[in-house]
C-alpha cells in the first residue's frame, strides 16, 4: 500500500550490502550495509563484486522518501559531521543464502534510532553521497522553518491553598487517620 503525502518527494535508492568472513567460528560470515546508489534499478541481492573472501551485493532498491513532517530530523542528520542514510534490515523468514532482507532506507536520525529500540533490525549508518546530500538540502531549505524558543513561564494563581481531594468523604472515622495502632481487646 504506498501513501502519496503532500510535499514529499521519493527517490529510489539501492542499499549495497558486503558480506565478509566471520572473525569467530561460530559466525560463518559478517554482514553490513556500506554504500546506496540513487537512482538505482530494481534488484534483488545481485553481486556486484567479490574481492577475495568479501562480496558485495546490490540487496534491494526502495524509494527514499522524504516528509515535511521530518523536515527538523532531516536537518539535524545534515549538520552531522559525516551526513548519513540509514538502512534497516530485518532478519529473512527463509533459510536462504540470504539472512537479511532490506526493509527500509531512511534519512532520518530519529526514526532509525525507533528501529533501534526493537533490537530485532539492524540499523546501519551509510555515510551519504553528495548528489543525494544536495537533494536532501534542497528538501530541508524549502520546507523547515525554524521555530523560535518561548520559555515557559508559571502561573501565579497559588493552588495549594484549598484542600480538597483529602480523604474520601465515604469513609468515616472519627479519630486520627495518623495515630498509631491500638491493640484490640481480648474478652475472656
Amino acid at each position: 500500500m504506498k501513501f502519496d503525502y503532500p510535499g514529499s518527494q521519493s527517490l529510489p535508492l539501492g542499499v549495497v550490502v558486503r558480506r565478509s568472513m566471520g572473525v569467530t567460528r561460530w559466525v560463518k560470515y559478517a554482514w553490513k550495509a556500506s554504500a546506496v546508489l540513487p537512482g538505482a534499478g530494481p534488484a534483488d541481492w545481485k553481486v556486484l563484486r567479490t574481492d577475495g573472501d568479501v562480496t558485495e551485493f546490490h540487496a534491494a532498491t526502495l524509494p527514499l522518501t522524504l516528509y515535511v513532517s521530518d523536515v527538523e530530523a532531516y536537518a539535524h542528520e545534515l549538520q552531522a559531521r559525516i551526513p548519513s542514510v540509514y538502512a534497516v534490515l530485518r532478519p529473512s523468514e527463509t533459510n536462504g543464502d540470504v539472512p537479511w532482507t532490506v526493509v527500509l532506507v531512511t534519512a532520518s536520525p530519529y526514526e532509525a534510532q525507533d528501529y533501534c529500540d526493537s533490537a530485532e533490525e539492524l540499523v546501519e549508518k551509510i555515510p551519504m553521497p553528495d548528489g543525494l546530500g544536495a537533494w536532501v538540502t534542497e528538501f530541508v531549505e524549502k520546507h523547515y522553518e525554524e521555530e523560535a524558543f518561548v520559555k515557559r513561564r508559571r502561573d501565579k494563581t497559588r493552588v495549594d491553598k484549598s484542600q480538597d481531594g483529602i480523604g474520601d468523604p465515604r469513609i468515616r472515622q472519627t479519630s486520627d487517620v495518623y495515630r498509631a495502632p491500638r491493640r484490640k481487646e481480648v474478652l475472656n
